[in-house]
């Protein structure tokens, strides 16, 4: 299928393009880097399954993706898709689909809080909450 990307907003340069820069201007600097630059290295090896994996999950808040690249909550599993585990695995500094026992990512469990083992649950142990501000 021929594409005339002057007048065709779903041409796959102009697709790209467009996901790149909404990669790059997330709103925070942390979702800016991380994504922005996963996307700027993979961009071009992606299938259009995977663009449309990349589109849903741009669709996500910032807060939640921040947290989920810095590990500080793990993946809810109906967020866990294999995009998403992907630049989890790679800001952590994990291979796909390795780096803690059982091989897999943080994600919780669909029954409620867990951290891969952590005798709290995943809470915050110190006595400030996450705001900085004392309990």
């Amino acid at each position: 299928m021929q594409h005339d990307q002057k007048t065709d907003p779903t041409a796959p340069d102009i697709r790209r393009r467009r996901l790149l820069f909404r990669a790059r201007h997330r709103g925070t600097k942390e979702a800016d880097l991380v994504l922005g630059g996963f996307v700027e290295r993979n961009l071009p090896a992606f299938t259009e399954a995977e663009l449309a994996a990349l589109e849903a999950l741009l669709d996500l808040p910032d807060v939640d993706l921040a947290d989920w690249f810095s590990g500080r909550r793990p993946v809810p599993p109906e967020q866990a898709t294999p995009m998403l585990l992907r630049i989890v695995g790679e800001t952590l500094g994990r291979p796909p689909g390795g780096g803690l026992p059982g091989g897999g990512l943080p994600v919780r469990s669909s029954g409620g809080a867990s951290a891969e083992g952590s005798p709290d649950g995943g809470r915050d142990p110190s006595p400030a909450g996450r705001d900085g501000m004392p309990r």
